[in-house]
């Protein structure tokens, strides 16, 4: 008789993410249960249409040794209009899953948080570290922030094995975002303003991330039921480092031109993108020790990982 194939639930897999964790899992002898919005007409597939307070996770969850928790409401257009939803996707919905693995006896549990429940910017600070007092920004930041509170009471009194991750901004085939503007404008010979900016960034390839959840389910800590990560590339670069090493990869001149920070960032503000002005204009950098030192190392550098998101695009 062949050996029971461990089970894992994927929970947004059919995102950016999750189209790269769940085959990642698979190829390392996973038995992958993707939790899906809508039918896509895979075996492997469990249509799970909403994540609140009151889904209904039993049959999804039976006979599942690990949950991977990818799903999450990220961005909505008029974000001050939807505090509720936010809550009832990001914290309640996370803790409601949790909770429900937890009672089906699901050994490990990994939450993808965000590096924004620490703010937007370290500027003229050390990097961050997992044992910073929070700051979080944004709805999505707090909401983030909460659930990863509501994670660390539910541990003190589960058998249930959780990791927090708090990755910066992936990148990969099929990202949107950030990357996906940049992308767009490289590809299009725009020239970009960023050339005068002097700063550090963290980056994360989406298959560093893959390769450290990967880890993570291999090799939990037999000490502790609680652990957080912050995980990035090795190489921590400057916006318009970055730009000319995408450029690079896509086989195009980067056209950075330079504007001063200041005005770029009150451009910026007055066009009602504070949000890009804090995610390209400050500094972002991140103390991945702690990851390291579970014998993880980042699978790609960086140069490989905007080789590969955009050879992928091609295809």
């Amino acid at each position: 008789m062949s050996e029971r194939r461990p089970v894992v639930l994927v929970t947004g897999a059919s995102g950016f993410v999750g189209r790269h964790v769940a085959p990642a899992l698979a190829r390392e002898g996973w038995s992958v249960r993707r939790a899906v919005r809508s039918p896509e007409g895979m075996d492997d597939e469990v249509v799970i249409e909403t994540i609140g307070p009151e889904t209904d996770w039993q049959a999804a969850l039976e006979g599942v040794d690990a949950v991977v928790h990818l799903a999450a409401r990220v961005h909505h257009k008029h974000e001050e209009h939807a505090v509720q939803l936010y809550r009832n996707v990001n914290i309640a919905g996370t803790l409601h899953l949790a909770r429900c693995a937890a009672t089906a006896g699901v050994g490990q549990f990994i939450f993808v948080s965000t590096v924004l429940v620490h703010g937007r910017s370290n500027e003229g600070r050390a990097p961050f570290n997992e044992d910073d007092i929070l700051t979080p920004r944004g709805l999505y930041g707090m909401s983030k922030a909460a659930a990863e509170a509501g994670l660390r009471t539910l541990a003190r009194d589960s058998a249930m094995k959780i990791s927090v991750i708090r990755p910066p901004l992936v990148y990969g085939a099929g990202a949107k975002g950030n990357f996906a503007l940049l992308t767009r404008a490289v590809n299009l010979g725009m020239p970009l303003p960023f050339a005068a900016i002097h700063n550090h960034r963290a980056f994360l390839a989406v298959q560093n991330l893959s390769s450290f959840i990967q880890r993570r389910l291999a090799h939990p800590d037999p000490a502790s039921n609680f652990e957080i990560f912050l995980v990035a590339d090795k190489e921590q670069v400057s916006t318009p480092e970055f730009i000319e090493r995408l450029a690079k990869a896509a086989g195009k001149n980067s056209r950075l031109f330079g504007i001063p920070p200041d005005l770029l960032g009150t451009l910026l503000s007055l066009l009602g993108r504070q949000d890009t002005h804090d995610s390209l204009i400050g500094s972002l950098e991140l103390n991945i020790s702690k990851a390291v030192a579970t014998g993880w190392q980042p699978q790609v550098s960086l140069d490989e990982g905007l080789r590969l998101a955009l050879s992928a695009q091609e295809t």
